[in-house]
């Protein structure tokens, strides 16, 4: 089989570029849907100081779904407050505006 024969009308080309298209975005839907666990990891230190490893919430993902995540996230965050003797926080306590100076 000689490349030579092979010849390519503007249609052929227009598919083979479509289908490469197409080709490209299914590889960055998978690559995104691969690094949420880690995307969320960084978001979370960033904006709790909380550190978590990826594979902690790939694990919780797969146990018990988003919910769990969630749950997980939650008893952090309250683990974290908690852990600040300074900070005592009710219903009537005014907000900590500190992290925002």
């Amino acid at each position: 089989m000689s490349f030579e024969m092979l010849e390519l009308g503007r249609q052929d080309i227009f598919v083979l570029g479509a289908i490469g298209a197409v080709v490209l975005l299914l590889l960055l839907l998978v690559v995104s849907f691969l690094s949420r666990p880690r995307v969320f990891c960084q978001y979370l230190k960033h904006m709790t100081g909380i550190e978590l490893k990826p594979a902690q919430v790939k694990r919780k993902f797969r146990e018990k779904g988003r919910g769990g995540v969630r749950d997980l996230l939650m008893d952090l965050l309250i683990k974290e407050d908690l852990a600040d003797p300074d900070r005592v926080v009710t219903p009537d306590s005014e907000p900590d505006l500190s992290v925002f100076e």
